[in-house]
């Protein structure tokens, strides 16, 4: 693999990498409640709709158990499956 492949694979991991980081965000916000202030719901907002299209896939086919939701740690299970096969596909593995 060139260089090229290289920089393309670190830029798709990071991508990967800042999802990762923007749905544990969300479950944070989940144990500490909506927040109040205006930046703080701004983040909240963007975290959520960032990540709802992808999280709600997993809502609608797993249920939830009691007060749980598992779809964060589904999603984040899915999302690292999802990376290997991408970066093999760049790879060409």
């Amino acid at each position: 693999m060139n260089f090229l492949g290289y920089d393309v694979v670190s830029f798709v991991n990071a991508l990967f990498y800042v999802y990762y980081i923007l749905i544990l965000v969300r479950v944070i916000f989940s144990w500490i409640g909506i927040p109040s202030g205006r930046t703080a719901l701004s983040l909240f907002r963007f975290v959520y709709d960032v990540t709802e299209p992808y999280l709600g896939i997993f809502r609608r086919i797993i249920p939830l158990a009691g007060p749980i939701d598992f779809s964060p740690l589904i999603g984040l299970l899915v999302l690292g499956i999802i990376q290997r096969i991408v970066i093999s596909m760049i790879i060409g593995i």
